[in-house]
């Protein structure tokens, strides 16, 4: 039987190990914190489609959208922060907001959400 020296092993260290788990850990905080956006972002999505759907003038489709937001609880934007606007005979319902989302200390993940009713985003 041949010995094989230590320069022949393969694998990670106890420090490489170490390193990859800290660097897992804090993408996994970091995505726990961004998912309930991404989350409420689709709900407002879906809020500003029925609303565009149901109303025809500006103050009917932000009354629907606060009645769905109240449903959903959707508390990013209000019915007053919607932007209608009519394309042909179609009413377009376009949104923008920004979520900060803190790290650590003065750190922040600033995430800029933007959308329409039309399905394309600004």
């Amino acid at each position: 039987m041949k010995h094989q020296g230590p320069s022949s092993q393969r694998g990670i260290s106890f420090f490489g190990l170490l390193f990859l788990g800290v660097v897992l850990a804090l993408l996994a905080i970091v995505g726990a914190r961004v998912v309930p956006t991404a989350s409420e972002f689709m709900t407002i999505q879906k809020a500003v489609k029925k609303a565009a759907a149901d109303g025809d003038t500006v103050p009917a489709v932000r009354a629907s959208f606060d009645r769905t937001a109240s449903v959903d609880y959707i508390t990013s934007i209000s019915g007053k922060d919607l932007e209608v606007t009519k394309q042909g005979d179609k009413v377009v319902v376009n949104f923008a907001y920004d979520k900060e989302i803190p790290l650590f200390g003065p750190a922040y993940l600033l995430i800029k959400y933007r959308g329409s009713s039309a399905g394309g985003y600004d």
